[in-house]
């Protein structure tokens, strides 16, 4: 927020609005008040917020601002699952998905325009980054929600009951936003979600899950994705600045400060050919023998500008197997919302890349389709020489 911009309320957690109300000589009541018209009832009108003065609206009216990322596109898959797109004010548009089950409704929420770690199974990291969202453009997409699925008027109770911060982006790059983000959705006075049902998923971002502790409670999930440095580092380039030993230690200290006994879930993208090996299982395993745990494995969904593929049924079923055996609690996620390009690592938005990682990429998968057309499998050496 620029000096001159009015203060967003839909983006202020309680105690920023506290504050807010306080330095207008106002009680520090009214903001439980604004948080409750905005958060639980949906009303972006000040006007309609009739348990607040005249006054005091017509005060809020001149001072400070309620604004919501525009939605642009809705989509419906066959399973049930949404996809909208939004616009957000660096002009970028991002992906969020609801993902409707038996007994609970989990929207996966984006919390930057675009993404700077360049994980090679991720649609996201290929694009490169534009921005970060603010508290109201990651707030909002809880908010339009619960407005499309009718969580506002009370016609479908609560439809989201999970929020997991696994859209695109980094969270923990987005430090500041994404903590006020998560202690509004689990306020009492704005969504009232469990702290067991907000998680926050990194790529192992280690001093900033330091820091947590001190900012929220959250649930925490950890893309490892592979069982050795050398391996993560390959497919994951943060593994470099913040190897596998380090990760587990940060993860362990923050999981150590919270007050209930709770389990971090390492999640694990299955890639066939690269990670999905018996000896991978195995050597998992060993690493997280000592690491109290949840396994949520993943098979790998096909994205542009990647040559990845997903394991067979078989080499999947195998791979969880070991770890059953090994004692660990393991979960194989059930693909959703693939026919609107909304399954795990599949979302892509619309982003003006700053870092110019998407023009290379796109250079890159060129290349390697003139070669291929050069060296196709039915050739030999002799006559692609030729050809050359």
């Amino acid at each position: 927020m620029t000096a001159t911009e009015k203060p967003n309320l839909a983006g202020l957690s309680l105690d920023k609005l506290r504050a807010l109300f306080v330095e207008a000589g106002e009680k520090p009541f009214r903001a439980e008040q604004v948080m409750k018209w905005i958060h639980q009832r949906g009303v972006l009108n000040i006007d309609a917020m009739t348990d607040i003065s005249k006054a005091l609206r017509e005060q809020l009216k001149q001072t400070t601002q309620i604004s919501l990322p525009k939605v642009l596109q809705d989509y419906v898959s066959e399973d049930g699952s949404r996809k909208w797109i939004i616009e957000v004010a660096s002009g970028s548009s991002v992906e969020m998905v609801f993902i409707p089950e038996a007994g609970r409704g989990t929207l996966c929420i984006s919390s930057q325009a675009g993404c700077s770690l360049d994980c090679s199974f991720c649609a996201t990291g290929k694009q490169g980054f534009n921005s970060n969202l603010s508290v109201a453009e990651i707030v909002g997409q809880l908010w339009w929600a619960n407005h499309e699925l009718g969580g506002f008027d009370g016609s479908a109770g609560r439809p989201v009951s999970n929020v997991v911060m696994m859209g695109m982006g980094e969270p923990l790059l987005n430090f500041e936003n994404v903590m006020d983000s998560v202690n509004i959705m689990m306020e009492d006075n704005a969504y009232g979600l469990s702290k067991r049902k907000v998680t926050i998923s990194t790529s192992g971002v280690v001093p900033a899950i330091d820091r947590m502790q001190d900012y929220t409670d959250a649930s925490l999930a950890v893309s490892l994705h592979a069982p050795n440095d050398e391996l993560r580092s390959q497919i994951m380039p943060i593994n470099k600045k913040y190897p596998i030993s380090e990760l587990l230690r940060s993860v362990r200290g923050y999981m150590a400060s919270l007050p209930d006994k709770r389990l971090p879930v390492i999640e694990y993208i299955l890639i066939k050919g690269i990670n999905d090996h018996r000896e991978h299982a195995r050597e998992l395993a060993e690493l997280l023998s000592t690491f109290s745990c949840k396994i949520n494995l993943i098979p790998f969904n096909p994205i542009a500008l990647s040559d990845f593929r997903r394991p067979s049924s078989s080499s999947i079923a195998r791979f969880r197997q070991i770890l059953q055996a090994a004692g660990f609690t393991v979960t194989v996620r059930t693909t959703r919302a693939d026919d609107i390009g909304a399954a795990c690592g599949q979302l892509v938005g619309k982003v003006e890349d700053h870092t110019r990682r998407s023009s290379r990429h796109k250079r890159r998968a060129n290349a390697a389709q003139e070669s291929a057309k050069v060296f196709d499998s039915t050739d030999n050496l002799a006559v692609a020489a030729d050809r050359l």
